[in-house]
């Protein structure tokens, strides 16, 4: 018998302030990991990206402090500090303690703006352990500070200062997120994509937490221009000059920049306001159906596309292009919460008319560039055309023998598809055993062998009878490319697992490559996990075999041991060269059993840098690709050779 509790009026609760911020953080950064920690000091440098679209602010200097401390320091006109109408306390302390409160919401402090919910600062404030703010408002230096939301220090002036401008200090909440270690390069590609978008802006990033680290500075006074050119480094170019244009038609601030590559693949990125609008959008919209007007315009004009030919496709004239797409509104319409997808429908018109315009005029000055581009295309129309010929050959292949999987893959009993998961297993020896080892209710193994193409340097055509990647893509029943459909996916974990070594590297590469390029929406989902099998196994007898993932996870176990009067030299350790040396107990303890395994989820924070390092890890260009192992060549603490 259980013992009833009451339900009445007094179980009803309301979180008061910021209250709701810590209970619920999730609701409001997303996570409480990596992701989440980072997300805080995004929104801090917001607000002053916001007052440099505002024309006031040309400088802002990030600092991470040792304790991972972080310090945003702006030149722009300092937050108000006089007492709000409404609220009878400073601007400045109902900013930073007030949700859905600032300077964004018409009130004329803004015209075009990113930060739409006014939920940044106060946030910020209620996940940190203390947030220090100082203000310069022109008549002096101003100080407020905070510990978890609530005020401990009152506003008050602490020097005389002339110059404006905000500095935020902030400590993320130990007792909140799962990590506090800020991470250098996720800082780095947010700052530089925010230089790039705001021309002139310099952002400066200063680790401090080392004393031989460098301050990394972000300035392009290229702008746009600047974004495509670093894009499109590891890429050969189909013309030298990036295409840039810039107008304003009915308050909506349009800037586009474009150039074409002999890539395959297309890079489109698309902002509002400086949001990354992952979903595109009425302004990707109107930059497409533009850009396939003029072009197919252009072609019919000069008789380069023939009278008896059809239109070029949008995905034909797309082939190879990275462009930019950026407009600022006044107030921008989001579907969704997520304010990812712009939904303003005049945009779609704007940007249209806009891309006719600009882009006829540049293949009218420029034919050389303009029959370039279109031989391109015409060749990737040719080449989708061999692609469907080959995809329908698959399709009929697959209704004559729609119960034949293929032959190495071992599938599992269960069909509901969101309980499947299969593991892509490099080489028989680990197939073999992950087999062996596997719960086959939900488990499905498909082995690989030898290295697969690298589809960066392939068109479609040639992939859908490619022996490596055609057990994968019949495996997973989705198909792949502009047939992709999510809903058929067989499984909805899709698990790499490969050797910690430099071939086992390459083969996740290659896969991920593949899956980014024609798979997309699979690493979108994220449906794509890598395993982490174990580097070392310490043994010794009478005590269970321990397995250790990393050597910072050996290090943390041989002092634990110590503890326990055991020491290194009375442990037998074994580092793995490969999966091929665990039996299947071992495999299935270590990397396959859910209680205890260990997966990295593939996760997709920024698409314009995703496709920039696939292409200089993949592509053609050997130059970019070791001037990419030399930088980051720091980072490898074991190389199998």
């Amino acid at each position: 018998m259980t013992n009833e509790v009451k339900y009445d009026e007094n179980q009803i609760q309301v979180l008061e302030g910021l209250e709701a911020v810590r209970k619920r953080p999730g609701m409001y950064i997303g996570s409480i990991s990596e992701r989440g920690l980072h997300h805080l000091v995004y929104e801090i440098v917001d607000n002053s990206v916001d007052e440099a679209l505002a024309g006031y602010c040309t400088e802002i200097n990030i600092e991470i402090l040792p304790d991972n401390i972080i310090t945003v320091k702006d030149n722009g006109r300092g937050i108000p500090l006089g007492i709000h109408h409404k609220m009878h306390i400073p601007a400045v302390e109902v900013v930073y303690t007030i949700l859905h409160a600032g300077g964004k919401f018409g009130g004329g402090g803004y015209k075009v703006s990113g930060g739409l919910h006014g939920v940044g600062a106060s946030v910020v404030n209620a996940l940190s352990e203390r947030v220090d703010i100082e203000v310069s408002n022109g008549e002096g230096l101003f100080s407020i500070s905070f510990e978890r939301g609530k005020k401990v220090v009152e506003l008050h002036k602490i020097a005389e200062q002339k110059q404006r401008g905000t500095k935020v200090t902030f400590r993320p909440d130990r007792e909140i997120f799962e990590v506090t270690e800020f991470n250098v390069e996720t800082l780095s590609q947010r700052f530089r994509e925010m230089a790039f978008l705001n021309k002139g802006l310099k952002i400066t990033l200063d680790d401090r937490r080392e004393e031989d680290s460098e301050k990394i500075v972000f300035h392009y006074e290229g702008g746009l221009i600047s974004f495509v050119e670093y894009l499109n480094k590891a890429k050969e170019a189909i013309h030298t000059n990036v295409i840039y244009f810039e107008t304003t038609q009915n308050n909506v601030e349009v800037e586009v920049a474009l150039q074409y590559t002999t890539a395959y693949s297309e890079n489109i990125s698309s902002f509002v306001n400086n949001i990354n609008t992952i979903e595109g959008g009425t302004h990707l919209d109107g930059f497409k159906r533009g850009l396939t007007k003029v072009f197919n315009d252009y072609g019919r004009k000069f008789n380069i596309i023939k009278e008896k030919d059809s239109n070029l496709q949008g995905e034909d004239i797309r082939e190879g292009i990275t462009a930019i797409i950026s407009v600022r509104i006044i107030d921008p319409q989001f579907e969704g919460q997520t304010k990812t997808k712009l939904g303003n429908s005049q945009v779609t018109g704007i940007v249209s008319s806009t891309m006719v315009d600009k882009i006829s005029s540049f293949l009218e000055e420029n034919p050389a560039i303009a029959k370039a581009i279109l031989e391109k295309t015409l060749s990737a129309s040719r080449a989708r055309e061999a692609a469907r010929k080959a995809r329908e050959l698959v399709r009929r292949k697959s209704v004559l023998e729609s119960t034949t999987l293929p032959g190495k893959l071992a599938d599992c009993q269960e069909k509901d598809a969101s309980k499947c998961e299969v593991y892509l297993v490099e080489g028989d020896s680990a197939g073999g055993s992950a087999k062996q080892g596997r719960d086959r209710k939900f488990q499905a193994i498909l082995p690989l062998w030898g290295k697969m193409i690298n589809v960066e340097k392939t068109r479609a055509d040639k992939i859908y009878n490619n022996e490596k990647l055609s057990p994968v893509i019949i495996a997973l029943g989705a198909g792949i490319g502009n047939d992709f459909n999510v809903e058929k996916l067989r499984y909805h974990k899709i698990i790499l697992m490969a050797d910690a070594d430099v071939d086992g590297s390459h083969i996740r590469t290659l896969l991920l490559t593949f899956f980014f390029r024609y798979m997309r929406p699979l690493v979108d989902n994220g449906n794509i996990y890598i395993a982490q099998p174990p580097l070392f196994k310490l043994a010794k007898k009478g005590i269970k075999d321990i397995y250790c993932y990393n050597e910072h996870d050996l290090e943390k176990t041989l002092k634990e041991l110590a503890l326990k009067g055991i020491t290194k030299e009375s442990l037998n350790m074994q580092r793995y060269k490969g999966l091929g040396e665990m039996n299947s107990e071992q495999l299935w303890e270590t990397t396959m059993n859910p209680e205890t395994r260990t997966l990295l989820r593939v996760e997709l924070e920024d698409a314009a840098m995703a496709d920039q390092v696939f292409s200089v890890l993949m592509g053609e260009n050997v130059e970019p690709r070791r001037q990419f192992i030399e930088a980051n060549a720091k980072y490898v603490k074991n190389l199998d050779i």
